[in-house]
């Protein structure tokens, strides 16, 4: 009876321990990680809210392209800029003023600054047209074994997938670092992909940057299914052993 419960006690504990395969991350880096990094920048999606800023050596002749403040006034909260921004329609355009229609079908940001840019000096319109875009409404959802889930609002141009997981506070140890599913939607089209954070070698894909929209699901790892319902954490772990030990030593007696 003693060694059935030391042998029962023993696959709890077990069953409840990930291995440290498991755990590590990019364990391979020295061999994988090596390399050139490969911005990229992601074309401009419906429902993308935009801050487009018209600058020239005259501010008089740059103030009727502008929308909302002037130039030179004090910066805003993200939340009213929005408010002010120009929301990409479900057909790829925004109007501004004076220029009006303003396709932004496979552009990126650099590239609608260009555009608008071209437009306003070949049409005569600013001879030293300055051209600035932003997004304001960049996000990421970030759902599963992480320990802040939720959606987060970035604006750095280009973030890592790793860095949006720093915004979740990092995966929980029961997270599933081999096996992370990602989707992605670009010009209507869903992309999913199952990234192994154990490995460096995801840091040479497309999905190294996140991109807006990006949806990241961390799920559960195996001795966290398989003790689902049984044993919660380590503290139930430390009192089912105190309890198996208590009996054995009334049962030895």
């Amino acid at each position: 009876m003693k060694f059935k419960t030391i042998g029962l006690l023993s696959l709890i504990i077990l069953a409840s321990c990930a291995s440290k395969k498991e755990v590590l991350y990019l364990q391979d880096i020295e061999a994988k990680g090596a390399g050139s990094i490969k911005y990229q920048s992601a074309n401009i999606q419906p429902n993308d809210i935009l801050k487009i800023t018209i600058e020239s050596q005259e501010p008089e002749a740059a103030a009727a392209y502008n929308k909302g403040v002037s130039q030179g006034a004090q910066p805003q909260n993200l939340q009213l800029l929005q408010l002010d921004g120009y929301m990409v329609s479900i057909t790829n355009t925004i109007n501004l003023p004076v220029l009006g229609e303003i396709s932004t079908k496979n552009k990126t940001i650099q590239q609608l600054e260009e555009f608008i840019g071209k437009r306003l000096i070949t049409e005569g319109h600013i001879t030293d047209a300055r051209v600035n875009v932003r997004l304001l409404n960049a996000k990421v959802t970030i759902l599963g074994e992480v320990n802040k889930p939720g959606t987060f609002n970035y604006t750095e141009p280009n973030m890592t997938l790793l860095q949006a997981l720093g915004y979740a506070g990092d995966l929980t140890i029961n997270g599933k670092r081999e096996d992370i599913l990602m989707t992605r939607e670009v010009d209507g089209i869903r992309k999913v992909t199952h990234i192994d954070l154990t490995s460096a070698e995801f840091m040479n894909s497309e999905f190294y940057f996140i991109k807006p929209n990006d949806l990241i699901v961390v799920n559960q790892n195996n001795p966290r299914v398989k003790n689902a319902g049984f044993v919660k954490d380590v503290g139930t772990v430390l009192t089912i052993a105190s309890l198996a030990l208590s009996i054995t030593i009334l049962l030895s007696r």
